[in-house]
C-alpha cells in the first residue's frame, strides 16, 4: 500500500513538473513571438510616408485628411487608361496599381441614390445626409487606393469608368486631378469585340450599337472634364501619346505637378520590381503594356467595320468629331496633331 502510495505521489510530481514546464515554454515561446513586430500594412507606411507620424487607433478621418491629392485615370476600356497608369507607376514618386474594379461599383450606388428623390427622402428622414453619405464615400476610397498597393507620395487611381463621376469625385476630393485618356472610338470598338471585351449593356456583334454607347459615355466623361477646369483634369489622346511619348508625358507631368523623371518612358524595364509597375494577370491589357510603348494598334480597326456603320459614322458617334477625329477618314492620319482638338482650349468644343 505505501509503495502504491508512493508512486502515486511520484506520478502526480511528474505530472505537475510537465505542466510547470509546458507554461514555461508557452510563456517564453509567446514572449519571443511579442517582440517580433508584425509587418506594417500599406496604409501604415503610407501614413508615415506622407502625415510623418501613424497611430492605427484613431478614426480613419484622421488617418486621410479630405483634402488628400490623388491621381485619378479614366476614359472607356480599350482608350490606353492600363498604358498611362504603367507609365506613371514608372515614376519614382507615384503609384497607381491594378485596377481595383469596387470603386466605379460604388460610385455608381452613390449615384443611384442621388438620382431617385424617393430614396433621398427615404435617407434624409433616416438621418443618412449626402454629408454623411460622402464622407463614407470618400474614407471607402481613400482606404481602397492606399492599401490595395505599396505607399507613395502620389497615390493613382486607374479603374477606366469611375470617371463617368468625375463631376461627384472632384467635389469629395478637392485637390484631385484627372486624367481622361481619348482615343478613337472606331479603334476602341474594334479592339472590344476583336478580343471580346465585354462591357453590360454592349452587344459584341454589333459595331452600330458599340459605337453609338461608346459615343454616348465618352459624352458623359469629356462633358464633366470640360466643367473641372483645366487646372483639374487633362485629357489625353492616346495617339499622341504612343506618337510621342517623352512630349505628352512632359505635359502631364507638368500639369500634376511631379519632376520629370525618364523612367515614365521605359515602363517595361521596372515590370515585376520593387517599387516599379505591378500588372494584373487578369487584366486585358496586360500583355500589351509589357513591350515599350508602340504605334501598332493605332490603325487595326481599318477595313474591320462594316460599310454601312462606316457611312453613317458620323451620326452614329457625333464624339468623333467632337473629339476632333475626322469621322469620314479611313484611315485617319493620326502622324498629324492638328485634327485634334487643343486639350486647353475647351471653346473649341461643344
Amino acid at each position: 500500500m505505501k509503495i502504491q502510495s508512493a508512486a502515486m505521489r511520484n506520478t502526480r510530481s511528474s505530472l505537475l513538473l510537465g505542466c510547470v514546464l509546458l507554461c514555461s515554454a508557452s510563456l517564453l515561446y509567446l514572449g519571443m513571438s511579442g517582440t517580433e513586430c508584425p509587418p506594417k500594412s500599406h496604409r501604415y507606411r503610407w501614413m508615415e510616408l506622407n502625415l510623418g507620424s501613424a497611430n492605427q487607433s484613431l478614426p480613419l478621418s484622421e488617418h486621410f485628411p479630405e483634402d488628400t491629392p490623388l491621381i485619378f485615370i479614366g476614359g472607356f476600356p480599350r482608350s490606353g487608361t492600363t498604358l498611362m497608369r504603367v507609365m506613371l507607376d514608372a515614376h519614382n514618386a507615384v503609384r497607381c496599381g491594378e485596377e481595383t474594379r469596387v470603386i466605379p461599383r460604388l460610385l455608381a450606388m452613390r449615384a443611384t441614390w442621388s438620382r431617385s428623390v424617393k430614396e433621398r427622402i427615404r435617407l434624409d428622414e433616416a438621418g443618412v445626409t449626402d454629408q454623411v453619405l460622402d464622407s463614407a464615400v470618400r474614407a471607402f476610397l481613400l482606404e481602397v487606393i492606399v492599401g490595395h498597393g505599396e505607399p507613395a507620395p502620389h497615390l493613382c487611381n486607374k479603374d477606366p469608368f469611375a470617371l463617368k463621376s468625375l463631376s461627384y469625385l472632384a467635389r469629395i476630393f478637392p485637390k484631385a486631378k484627372f486624367v481622361l485618356m481619348l482615343r478613337d472610338g472606331r479603334a476602341v470598338v474594334h479592339s472590344m469585340i476583336s478580343r471580346k471585351v465585354t462591357i453590360s449593356g454592349f452587344d459584341l456583334n454589333n459595331y452600330r450599337d458599340c459605337m453609338t454607347k461608346w459615343s454616348s459615355a465618352m459624352e458623359t466623361m469629356f462633358s464633366q472634364c470640360q466643367a473641372a477646369g483645366e487646372d483639374r483634369c487633362l485629357p489625353i489622346y492616346y495617339e499622341l501619346l504612343v506618337l510621342h511619348p517623352e512630349e505628352e508625358m512632359r505635359n502631364l507631368l507638368h500639369f500634376l505637378n511631379l519632376q520629370w523623371d525618364p523612367s515614365v518612358l521605359h515602363h517595361e524595364e521596372l515590370i515585376g520590381k520593387d517599387g516599379g509597375v505591378s500588372l494584373s494577370k487578369v487584366e486585358r491589357s496586360t500583355d500589351q503594356v509589357m513591350r515599350p510603348v508602340n504605334t501598332d494598334a493605332l490603325s487595326k480597326w481599318v477595313g474591320n467595320i462594316p460599310s454601312d456603320v462606316m457611312s453613317d459614322m458620323a451620326q452614329i458617334a457625333p464624339m468623333l468629331a467632337r473629339l476632333g477625329y475626322d469621322p469620314h477618314a479611313n484611315p485617319p492620319d493620326y502622324t498629324r496633331p492638328q485634327p485634334m482638338v487643343s486639350r486647353f482650349n475647351y471653346s473649341q468644343v461643344g
